[in-house]
């Protein structure tokens, strides 16, 4: 039996606006704490042009809900899952076509680097003014990103710390064609799994080409890695490979493949 949070969302998730009657901006609401829904529903009523359609207390509701219901726009909160940053990903490639805001106890750097890269278009404090939330879901829904005054300076200063890095005396590099592709793959927000089934291979090797990079390129992780590429305009994002019809985890066949030839002495 479905628990009353996910109910909600299936019954509102089911609206059909009256003829001639705009649907508005449809947006999901997944946080714990039914008064801080509660809260955020007032704020939207009130709004002619956005519309809560369902409702959400755990990440198990509101990774169930994606694609299943049309939202626009998913108000998600940070403390649902333990790493904020790949829930926004398994979000997103299970609804391609909704965007994500993540809402965040206290303003926290590396989480709102971390989630922007991963294809969040806002991460916001729960102690946001009710005028700047309902003008970030309208910006979100048209496919900007809005950030406040920090969160903009954070950005900022990431990619001027990259900058700086990159300005100093490096020799020009090229990546093999194998490695541009990856790194496309990284430069879009994939996870190692991901970038794995995109390109044929298993998540170590993946691994190993992104230490090559590392190395080659003179980055510390994925997010300078990203920044460098577009900044540079290295790798052409438009090149990674369509996800497989029929993905195969590579790591389950090779153990697979184990498992079939016998005991191992």
């Amino acid at each position: 039996m479905a628990s009353p949070g996910l109910k909600l969302a299936e019954e509102q998730a089911a609206f059909v606006p009256q003829a001639g009657e705009e649907s508005g901006i449809r947006v999901l609401l997944a946080d714990q704490q039914a008064i801080f829904r509660a809260g955020l529903r007032k704020i939207f009523a009130v709004e002619d042009d956005i519309r809560v359609v369902g409702q959400a207390e755990s990440l198990e509701q509101t990774l169930g809900s994606a694609g299943k219901f049309a939202v626009d726009v998913v108000v998600f909160e940070a403390a649902l899952a333990p790493e904020p940053a790949e829930a926004v990903t398994e979000f997103l490639r299970k609804s391609r076509d909704s965007r994500v805001i993540v809402v965040t106890e206290q303003p926290n750097q590396e989480l709102t680097l971390e989630c922007l890269r991963r294809g969040a278009h806002s991460v916001i404090s729960r102690e946001i003014e009710p005028d700047s939330l309902v003008e970030c879901v309208r910006k979100v829904a048209n496919g900007d990103a809005w950030l406040d005054q920090q969160g903009t300076a954070w950005v900022l200063n990431a990619y001027r710390n990259n900058a700086t890095r990159q300005s100093g005396a490096r020799p020009k590099v090229q990546l093999t064609p194998k490695e541009s592709v990856i790194v496309a793959c990284v430069t879009q927000g994939m996870k190692n799994k991901e970038i794995a089934l995109r390109v044929g291979t298993t998540e170590q090797v993946v691994k190993n080409y992104l230490r090559k990079v590392y190395d080659k390129l003179g980055v510390a992780d994925r997010l300078e890695l990203a920044l460098f590429c577009l900044h540079n305009r290295i790798v052409d994002p438009n090149s990674v490979p369509p996800a497989p019809e029929h993905p195969v985890d590579r790591s389950q066949q090779a153990n697979g493949a184990v498992a079939g030839s016998g005991s191992i002495s």
